[in-house]
């Protein structure tokens, strides 16, 4: 009995070490900012360096780029996922410009040479500052805008999308909340106890009503891909899925690849015209 009671204790002592850690250390485990960043002109020529002012006073850069293709009239809103930077975007920028599409690839605080440190309401100001952006210099009515959340971000841009309606959302890799991806990935740990920054997505996006679009890959092993399906099955407006059949979450067919282009453009072509 002493033995099972001492083995009890040892667990609960690992269990609570590995508590406080995920506590003091967790942000650290959730954001991975690139700090690295060529100028735009050799990652994108014809894009051009913007500033997004936060609410709360940062001034965030981030990289515009116009249509190459024949002009749709509509902007692409890039969300990135919590690693790298807009640099590592370039190519789907490249892809959706010469589609027709104007893109803003937003780096959040703390990531691409930007001031700040990450946190959810943070990243939720930055996506509003380029909101703003859009719809204010680059002058994008609302319903000619496409939010697109990779991973985390499409997080952010459900949320911006309960508060500033876009004219579509395509979410890619999504899932159901962090808390879900925590306890898949820290099983033992009381994941959603000790979490900071929620990051809802499946209840929220019961809110949104406008045309949605779900892309993910079937061999996700950082997202499990039942989430990204459940985020699907709970928007509250029409909504289509892709599937990437045998697609890991950062495999380069959901970075830029023919699916996830083609994906956007229809989306785009459910968008009623002007």
């Amino acid at each position: 009995m002493v033995r099972i009671l001492t083995l009890a204790l040892a667990v609960l002592a690992v269990v609570l070490l590995l508590g406080g850690a995920m506590w003091g250390l967790q942000r650290r485990l959730i954001y991975f900012p690139d700090q690295r960043l060529p100028p735009v002109a050799e990652v994108l020529p014809g894009g051009r360096e913007v500033t997004l002012d936060t609410a709360d006073g940062l001034a965030l850069q981030a990289w515009f780029i116009p249509p190459s293709g024949p002009d749709r009239g509509m902007g692409v809103l890039v969300a990135p996922g919590n690693g790298g930077d807009r640099a590592d975007r370039a190519p789907l920028a490249r892809r959706l410009a010469a589609a027709g599409f104007a893109v803003l690839l937003l780096d959040y605080r703390g990531y691409g040479g930007n001031p700040g440190s990450p946190d959810e309401e943070g990243l939720v100001r930055d996506a509003r500052a380029a909101h703003r952006y859009l719809t204010g210099a680059a002058g994008f009515p609302a319903d000619r805008l496409i939010y697109f959340g990779e991973s985390l971000g499409g997080a952010v841009l459900t949320r911006l999308a309960t508060e500033h309606p876009a004219g579509g959302l395509l979410l890619r890799s999504p899932f159901t909340d962090l808390a879900a991806v925590g306890r898949h990935h820290y099983p033992v740990l009381p994941v959603r106890t000790l979490l900071r920054d929620r990051f809802p997505v499946a209840g929220p996006i019961g809110g949104v009503t406008v045309a949605t679009t779900v892309v993910y890959g079937t061999a996700d092993s950082v997202v499990p891909p039942e989430q990204s399906r459940d985020v699907a099955a709970a928007a509250g407006g029409p909504v289509e899925v892709t599937a990437v059949t045998g697609a890991d979450h950062n495999d380069r067919a959901l970075l830029d690849g023919d699916m996830l282009v083609t994906a956007l453009v229809e989306l785009a072509q459910r968008i009623e015209p002007r």
